[in-house]
């Protein structure tokens, strides 16, 4: 058993290994999941923090878009090349390949800007969601269940989950609607560094946005047959908040088809500040017997 938090951290503290003309190397380490699969958030963040190492500090990240390209080893550090593609007075964009034994994993290509001013609107948090102190959290959920996965989720993750809905860990329970919505906060205190916490956030906002598709269709993760892998994932930070205070995370999928479910959500701040929009297409397969 290890500390969540300290272990996102030093799986965000890459190591700079090497500056060349255009391109810049990091390393940084897998954390371990109970299946040997890299979490997806976790690849993610790590290419949006190396990104960020070669932006001027007044930019920051506004959006970014990735494709997952192969499973990654969780015994296996990733090595993280950033090329500089462009830096104009207002917006710098970098594209971060993951690699592991040479082959990417991960292609990701992010934008960054400056702070500035503009028009004003967001679209409003739904009314009506309970406090996440009156939900339980995924440990009283999975309860004792002795099983590796269930009990990584329950004690190990570094985010405090908390579903509005029931959550879809061993059933799906309640009517098949294609939407639902999750409470999440760090486990501890992150440090004050607002790039650290963009970064996290990308990481939490890789956790349960396939879900809604799982209800749609009465699915559970537990689901003797299911598989499902991340296929590509796009982000746009909107406005900063902290993710070691709670947010909210509204999902939906529009549509599922081909073995494949898109996923759309958005990240709120408890007050009802729009912090960020998130979509993800995965593949979504159920193997009958």
């Amino acid at each position: 058993m290890t500390d969540p938090l300290a272990n996102l951290l030093a799986a965000l503290d890459l190591t700079d290994t090497e500056a060349r003309t255009n391109e810049d190397i990091f390393i940084g380490p897998s954390q371990w999941m109970p299946q040997g699969r890299v979490f997806g958030g976790q690849v993610l963040a790590q290419s949006l923090v190396a990104a960020q190492r070669t932006i001027a500090e007044d930019r920051s990240v506004h959006s970014m878009h990735g494709y997952f390209l192969r499973p990654g080893n969780v015994e296996q550090p990733i090595t993280f090349s950033v090329d500089r593609i462009h830096d104009g007075r207002s917006f710098s964009t970098r594209r971060t390949q993951a690699y592991q034994e040479g082959q990417p994993i991960l292609s990701m290509i992010a934008s960054f800007q400056d702070a500035d001013d503009g028009f004003e609107h967001q679209t409003e948090m739904p009314d009506g969601i309970p406090d996440p102190e009156t939900l339980p959290s995924a440990a009283e959920a999975l309860g004792d269940l002795d099983h590796p996965v269930a009990k990584y989720w329950a004690t190990q993750r570094p985010f405090d989950m908390r579903h509005v809905e029931s959550p879809v860990f061993l059933s799906s329970d309640g009517p098949r609607v294609a939407h639902q919505a999750v409470w999440l906060k760090a486990v501890g205190t992150l440090p004050d560094d607002p790039n650290l916490h963009r970064a996290a956030l990308a990481y939490m906002s890789d956790y349960s946005i396939l879900e809604p598709i799982f209800r749609r269709h009465g699915l559970a993760w537990s689901t003797p047959g299911i598989k499902v892998a991340s296929l590509d994932h796009a982000m746009w930070f909107h406005r900063f908040g902290r993710v070691d205070e709670w947010v909210l995370y509204v999902q939906e999928s529009p549509t599922a088809t081909g073995g494949r479910g898109l996923s759309q959500g958005r990240i709120y701040s408890r007050d009802g500040v729009l912090l960020a929009s998130v979509a993800q297409e995965g593949m979504v397969r159920l193997r009958r017997e």
